[in-house]
């Protein structure tokens, strides 16, 4: 970040005294500040742009970035090509039970295989814009799969294949693609979990599909009738790696939204967007440098994946895992980042969480010496959680928290090297991305909860959502828009609940669609849960409110509590006072009850908006797809409590 400064003061006459003025700058003068990240990170394109920006009135879609340019993603990742350290390093559950080493793989050996499946692609008839999709675990195969789908100028689509198989269907059916790549399985906690009838379903499913590519991974003699074995493609003479130049809004890969309350918007981003937009985010908000790995948990069905496999482009060695985080307990990753020498390590804030309940402590002894970042996003990190961070793995790492999502797949607000961190509080917004806190009139706030939102477009945006293209205007984008332009014209309300202080950090408070109101006074979800799990007993929960007729509020907290314990008079006064003294009494719920388990999404957010509109009278099969959750058996005890509640008590005013 600094080095950038200097080259902005000495290449452009421009100065800035600290990040502040800097991100200013960033979101006022878009196009010299997008300008500058492609002179900067030398992008190279086989065609001069013609202009920066062309953004049309009165809105962010449809806004075009450099256009006439033409380039691959691919291309700028085997720039950092080096005989001199690995490109990926691997670990499966499997391998890390058992003690075995690590695999390793070569820049040589990656563009090895990326230049064969890339020339396989290409002589099966795949061309530019065609879609390649794929179900594997987080492999180093599912890298090369991307790489040789861009590098041919090809759309990339995957899923991890813990997916059920209708939530696959409906994803991939939604952008036909022409080949598929699927392994015949995957372990986790300890259990091989077998795909092959699964990839059967969804072959007969996808009647665009014209190849199948095989790999056996749980069993290396498992085949698939009609299929290409994925060994039997590497077997070919090494050919040169040829890299398809496409224009800067070409699609790069289309990426899903839950899908937890309807059809998944199959949202589709642009290789120049992605391209600038990582570059900037991982070289300079997190500091990423050559010759140091990275690494982030995650499956292949999580932008956080995408987002990984960036890391290649700022010239680290990328650590992939595939199986459980438990398994066989919460050290196997820490084991993972100690003896592979992590740099950076990321993961989801439950992780974090997981780890302080379960009392584990890692600071007892040096274990990470070359540990310089810890990421955390999935759902708001707690202060307790940054405490434990600090206090059990390491006092002098940087705690970066990170909040995006799949809509730019990268972050909106993150990280920065040049500034402090303030435990619960996320560093600052990113450069290029002009966010604000919105009251209910609209208008910007600060030290209040408010809504976010986006007030100028970035090159990462979705260029559009796959099948939302109509020549009818009223129809074209129509889903992109009711996503997040219906609240404010021209403006993107992203639907998080946030404040930003006075000292430009942000906390955010939970999804605004899940906001909890009681009297007119807004309270973000995550100060429910970071009470509630603090309290001795207490392992998870999920809170919701009601809004009823006659100006009624319902608020339940929903309990899950560890083993042994009970939901005892004593234990939910303990509850009560807890939220009552570290926030305020509108924060202590109506009723607390005991559940099994939380129902969480299979990229691990709890599904508080489905588990509202079920306690409202809305049919469980309307309200949540079960496919997307990563534990579907939880919403049950839900159902069964929506049919409890009198429907008199839902209608009848007071």
């Amino acid at each position: 970040m600094k080095q950038y400064m200097d080259w902005l003061f000495v290449k452009k006459g421009l100065y800035f005294r600290d990040y502040a003025d800097l991100w200013d700058w960033s979101t006022t003068d878009l196009e010299d500040f997008w300008e500058s990240i492609w002179q900067f990170f030398a992008v190279q394109s086989t065609t001069e742009y013609e202009q920066v920006l062309d953004k049309p009135a009165g809105g962010m879609i449809g806004t075009r970035w450099f256009e006439g340019a033409r380039l691959n993603y691919a291309e700028h990742i085997f720039r950092q090509r080096t005989d001199s350290r690995d490109a990926i390093l691997f670990q499966s559950e499997r391998t890390a039970v058992s003690r075995r080493s690590l695999t390793r793989m070569s820049w040589t050996e990656l563009e090895r295989q990326v230049a064969c499946l890339s020339l396989f692609l290409r002589e099966s008839g795949v061309r530019p814009g065609d879609r390649v999709v794929s179900v594997l675990p987080n492999i180093p195969q599912a890298v090369v799969g991307f790489l040789a789908t861009n590098a041919a100028g090809a759309v990339w689509s995957s899923c991890s294949p813990d997916f059920g198989t209708p939530s696959i269907v409906e994803r991939f059916q939604q952008i036909e693609p022409v080949v598929l790549i699927a392994a015949d399985g995957y372990t986790y906690n300890g259990k091989p979990v077998d795909k092959t009838a699964t990839i059967r379903e969804l072959r007969a499913a996808l009647p665009s599909l014209r190849t199948v590519i095989w790999l056996p991974y749980l069993d290396p003699d498992s085949r698939l009738e009609d299929s290409i074995l994925w060994n039997d493609i590497l077997k070919t003479p090494t050919p040169e790696l040829v890299f398809e130049a496409v224009a800067f809004d070409h699609p790069i890969w289309i990426l899903y939204s839950s899908g937890t309350t309807g059809k998944p918007k199959a949202i589709t981003h642009s290789v120049g967007g992605c391209l600038l937009e990582h570059l900037k985010a991982l070289a300079l908000h997190q500091d990423v440098r050559p010759g140091e790995r990275y690494f982030w948990y995650s499956t292949t069905g999580w932008m956080m994946w995408n987002y990984s496999v960036a890391s290649l482009l700022a010239g680290a060695t990328l650590v992939l895992y595939d199986g459980s985080a438990g398994y066989p307990d919460l050290n196997v990753l820490w084991n993972l980042a100690a003896e592979t020498q992590i740099h950076h390590f990321g993961g989801g804030a439950a992780f974090y969480l997981a780890c302080m309940r379960a009392g584990l402590s890692l600071a007892d002894k040096p274990r990470f010496p070359h540990l310089r970042t810890i990421g955390s996003t999935g759902s708001p990190l707690p202060p307790e959680g940054f405490r434990w961070i600090y206090e059990h793995v390491k006092k002098d790492v940087w705690l970066i928290s990170l909040s995006g999502g799949t809509d730019i797949c990268s972050g909106f607000v993150g990280g920065c090297p040049m500034l402090p961190v303030y435990e619960g509080e996320i560093q600052c917004r990113m450069l290029g991305c002009k966010l604000e806190a919105f009251n209910e009139e609209g208008k910007p706030v600060r030290d209040e909860l408010g809504e976010m939102v986006i007030l100028e477009p970035m090159p990462s945006m979705p260029i559009y959502f796959w099948n939302d293209r109509s020549d009818d205007p009223a129809r074209n984008n129509e889903r992109y828009r009711s996503s997040y332009f219906e609240q404010y014209e021209g403006i993107w309300r992203h639907g998080d609940w946030i404040k930003i202080t006075s000292r430009q950090t942000i906390v955010i408070y939970g999804r605004s669609d899940a906001t909890l109101n009681r009297d007119g006074v807004r309270i973000g979800t995550s100060e429910i849960y970071s009470a509630t799990e603090g309290v001795e007993g207490v392992k998870d929960s999920l809170v919701v409110c009601l809004e009823l007729p006659g100006g009624r509020y319902f608020m339940p907290l929903f309990v899950v509590l560890k083993e042994g314990q009970s939901l005892t008079d004593d234990l939910q006064q303990h509850i009560r006072r807890a939220l009552r003294t570290q926030y305020s009494p509108r924060h202590v719920p109506d009723a607390i009850y005991q559940v099994a388990d939380i129902p969480y999404t299979i990229s691990g957010k709890k599904v508080e908006a489905p588990v509202k509109k079920l306690l409202m009278g809305q049919p469980p099969e309307t309200t949540a797809s079960r496919d997307t959750l990563r534990n579907p058996s939880a919403l049950d005890a839900f159902v069964a409590f929506a049919e409890s509640l009198k429907p008199e008590f839902l209608n009848t005013p007071s």
